[in-house]
Parts: structure tokens; C-alpha cells; sequence
């Protein structure tokens, strides 16, 4: 079957910001697979040859910001109403109506708001690590900052800052990637009577509290030595811009506060991902929030880092879901 499987192809395609980068492989119903933060269109490198086999047109794209995509240097080119629009945009460009999304970490948030704002070029949604959690509550800045209490500081509002993480991760791109990477693997994370990576102590850095040495098994030096090789050439700001546009976007996005998403969907997260745990109550409203839900499938003793660390089994989840739409 591979013999017959295309090699994949490289394109540049036009979109709001410039260009949007992206790899394809295959033909058929159009698949758009979107990542998170810190990756590329290369985290569905597994993905990609399977589901061109099995009959689809698999796209993964440099999400605005990363690889060889456009990277404005307005933070407020990052809010989600853009990164929707960029979907919409790839979507026309390969002269499709629609396609199915399926995004991960961030990109499951620019999937599922996608198929809010843009349900026209939207036909299914699969969601991997990042439950729906419909917008509403207060201002997202103001939830961080209550975390972590006086003598730490949540992820999220460490990146919010502009310059102040870039700080730690730049000198040493390779070395922060792969610690970030182990610290949120489930064959390297910290046990559970370490301090959590997700929160920092305030005046520290967030690589302190890393795994040292480790390199989880879904990592190769050489799959290491490409992350490294993109972020080193473009740097971090524009990957981190995403974090300094959530204020903005609940602001932009508040006509949308408590909707549903209503297209077929799948979910799939990891039982050691604190992406899927803390927002276990997400999970639990999905019969409300996302109607046309398929399944919600948890990975026993997986990770964040999906469907690297799991990619026989979620793509197989991703395929068995496919066939199933109309």
C-alpha cells in the first residue's frame, strides 16, 4: 500500500497574514490537521501517510507564527478570530468547500473555534489533548494570575509577557524544547511529589523545574533536531503571541459565550495530561457543548504530546471516526 501513497508536498498558500505553510499528502476529503504550542506541521508526521492511504487529502499546516509561515510582528495578529481566518483561507486555497479539523493543544482551540465562527468550511471537528470549554467566566488573565498562589506563577501568565520567556527559551533552543517536551511526556514527567512544570516560583524560570536529562521515547535526536532547527531560525515570539492574545479573544468571542459545537466531533486526551484532567468538567458537559460527539476517547497512561507518544492508536481512532461521517 505505501508504493501507492504520494510523497508529500511542500506548498506556500496565500492567507490574511501573508502565507500559510503546509505539507500535503494524498487525495480525497480534505483533512487540516492544526498543532499546538511548541510544534509544527511536524507533529502529524505520522499521521499524515496514514490517513493519505487510507483515502484522504491530509494537510498539515505551520500554524501564523511558526516554520515558514507568515509571523507579523503584531501580537494582535494572533487572536483567534485570525488564526480562524487562516483556516477559512487554506481551506479555499486547496479548492475545497470544507474539510474535517483536527487540531491539537492550541490548534483543537483554533479547530473548535473554527467551527463556531466559520462553520461553512468546517464539516467535523476531532479534538486531541485540549477539551471544548465554551467561552465565558472572567477575563482569562485574571484566572491565571489567581493560580499558583504567592509563590508561583502559572505558564500561561509567564508567556503572557512579551520578551520575558523568549529570555529563558532563546539562548538555548534545543535544550528548552527538549525539557519542555520530557516535562509534559508520560514516560519522563515529574513524579507526583514534584513540583508541577506547569507553574514556575515567581522570579525563576520555568526550565527549572524540567526533567534533566531526559528525552522521551516518541523523540528521536534527529525529530529534536528539526523542532530545534525551526525555532532557532524564527524564534519564539511568534508561537508565544497566541498567549498574549487570550484577553482579546475573550473579548472578540463573546457572542459566542456558552455555544455549542454542533458539526460531528471526537475527542481524544491522555490520562497523565493535565491539559485533559484539569478540565475533566469540560469532558463531562460535552452531551451539552458538543452534541454531535462520536466518543471521548482517554489514553490510558498517555501524555500531552498525543498523538506522537500514541500515533498507532490515534490515528486508527482518527480513521475508525472518519469513516463515519457522510
Amino acid at each position: 500500500m505505501g508504493d501507492r501513497v504520494p510523497a508529500p508536498v511542500h506548498r506556500l498558500v496565500p492567507a490574511p497574514a501573508g502565507r500559510v505553510h503546509l505539507v500535503e499528502q494524498g487525495s480525497g476529503p480534505l483533512v487540516l490537521l492544526l498543532h499546538g504550542f511548541p510544534e509544527s506541521w511536524y507533529s502529524w508526521r505520522h499521521q499524515l501517510p496514514a490517513l493519505a492511504a487510507a483515502g484522504y487529502r491530509a494537510v498539515a499546516v505551520d500554524v501564523r507564527g511558526y516554520g515558514r509561515s507568515s509571523r507579523p510582528a503584531d501580537p494582535d495578529a494572533y487572536r483567534m478570530v485570525e488564526l480562524v481566518a487562516d483556516v477559512a483561507a487554506v481551506v479555499e486555497a486547496l479548492g475545497e468547500r470544507s474539510a474535517v479539523l483536527v487540531g491539537h493543544d492550541w490548534g483543537a482551540n483554533i479547530a473548535a473555534n473554527a467551527a463556531l465562527l466559520r462553520p461553512d468550511r468546517c464539516a467535523a471537528v476531532a479534538l486531541l489533548s485540549v477539551p471544548y470549554s465554551p467561552r465565558g467566566g472572567p477575563r482569562p488573565s485574571e484566572i491565571f494570575s489567581q493560580l499558583g498562589g504567592p509563590d508561583e506563577e502559572f505558564y500561561v501568565s509567564y508567556f503572557q509577557e512579551p520578551g520575558r520567556a523568549e529570555a529563558e527559551i532563546e539562548p538555548d533552543v534545543r535544550g528548552w524544547l527538549a525539557g519542555f517536551y520530557a516535562a509534559l511526556s508520560a514516560d519522563t514527567m515529574p513524579g507526583p511529589d514534584a513540583p508541577d512544570p506547569h507553574f514556575l516560583r515567581r522570579g525563576g524560570l520555568l526550565r527549572d523545574r524540567f526533567p534533566q536529562g531526559a528525552r522521551p521515547d516518541w523523540l528521536t535526536e534527529t525529530e529534536l533536531d528539526y523542532y530545534a532547527g525551526e525555532f532557532e531560525r524564527t524564534g519564539l515570539t511568534g508561537a508565544l503571541s497566541r498567549y498574549r492574545c487570550v484577553d482579546r479573544d475573550w473579548a472578540d468571542l463573546a457572542d459566542q459565550d456558552g455555544a455549542p459545537i454542533t458539526q460531528p466531533s471526537l475527542f481524544i486526551g491522555g490520562t497523565r495530561d493535565a491539559s485533559t484532567t484539569w478540565l475533566a468538567e469540560a469532558i463531562a458537559a460535552y452531551p451539552t457543548t458538543m452534541p454531535a460527539l462520536s466518543a471521548a476517547h482517554l489514553l490510558d497512561g498517555a501524555g500531552h504530546w498525543i498523538q506522537q507518544e500514541r500515533p498507532a492508536e490515534v490515528t486508527s481512532l482518527l480513521l475508525d471516526w472518519l469513516a463515519t461521517l457522510p
